[in-house]
């Protein structure tokens, strides 16, 4: 194996919203909130991990880290040893709150490893999707965090898989994010093992709908959004996110709670109905909600190689 010592990435990975409504573990969107890594390959042993913005003081800063350990499982899965580490993690995807923080945290050392490892061993598209799975558990929100634009993601019995579909240039995205967070297994505890048929059938046909909406056809967005699988049965764990998003979808907006929540993600049919809809919530909220106006990531998480400066002189 040829030394890395020395050898730096950095990487980029988008913010995600799972579910959008209906798609409950199938539907994701890549959205242009990011959190940036540079990872160094150092000769001596060990891992240093600083970490800037969100989550500063708070994530662990050793092997314990979710990207270290992200990196870590990349290294084994190609059967190489993992070198001495530094990281530096610029972080702006809020933590806990439906966005994807923990797939990016995944993806980014996925990519971190893939980029420290070229010119040795490459990792392709699915290679990147079932290490990444592997690390999260399922693929919605990493699928649209690796390869960005509006992902169908599910898994058969060769492993994960994806669709990346294109968004309509004519939808707007709105994320209201609050000061409280949820927990995504208290939130996958609430919903029952089983659900009515009627409720399954339903929700198979908002979903088709969705991708329609989503790819041709804005207008249908808010009926396209109509779910009775998972975000009422979530409600009495987060009522401010529940109200608004009742208070949002009686005003004519196509909004749903965002992954497992409590942020809020509203699909619009442009940037007016974006706006008008931010006025609506700040007018109607009790507590503090920010108003993300974002746009849909088409391009996913990238790695870039820096130079490696030669010690020869010439």
């Amino acid at each position: 194996m040829t030394a890395l010592d020395g050898r730096t990435v950095t990487v980029r990975v988008p913010a995600t919203s799972a579910n959008l409504g209906p798609g409950f573990d199938s539907l994701g969107v890549a959205l242009s909130l990011y959190d940036e890594l540079i990872v160094t390959a150092t000769d001596g042993p060990g891992v240093t991990v600083e970490v800037h913005g969100v989550g500063e003081g708070e994530v662990p800063t050793d092997e314990t880290n979710l990207v270290v350990r992200s990196i870590a499982h990349a290294f084994r899965s190609v059967g190489r040893e993992l070198p001495g580490l530094h990281l530096v993690a610029r972080n702006s995807i809020p933590h806990g709150r439906g966005l994807g923080s923990s797939g990016a945290a995944v993806v980014s050392g996925i990519m971190a490893a893939k980029g420290l490892l070229e010119g040795e061993v490459e990792l392709d598209a699915d290679a990147l999707l079932a290490l990444a799975t592997e690390m999260e558990g399922h693929p919605d929100n990493v699928a649209p965090a690796l390869f960005g634009g509006l992902t169908i993601a599910w898994v058969d019995p060769t492993g994960p898989q994806h669709k990346k579909l294109i968004v309509h240039r004519g939808v707007s995205t709105l994320v209201f994010v609050p000061e409280h967070t949820m927990s995504t297994s208290l939130a996958r505890s609430l919903q029952p093992l089983s659900v009515p048929h009627e409720d399954a059938a339903f929700n198979v046909s908002r979903s088709a709908l969705l991708v329609a909406a989503l790819v041709q056809s804005p207008e249908l967005l808010l009926a396209a959004t109509e779910d009775k699988l998972h975000q009422n049965y979530r409600a009495a764990a987060m009522p401010e996110t529940d109200r608004l998003v009742r208070l949002l979808r009686q005003n004519g907006y196509a909004a749903v709670v965002s992954g497992a929540g409590p942020s809020i993600l509203v699909l619009a049919s442009g940037p007016a109905q974006r706006l008008d809809a931010a006025d609506l919530v700040a007018r109607h909220a009790e507590t503090r909600w920010e108003p993300l106006m974002l746009a849909v990531d088409f391009k996913g998480a990238t790695v870039v190689p820096h130079p490696v400066r030669s010690t020869l002189s010439s």
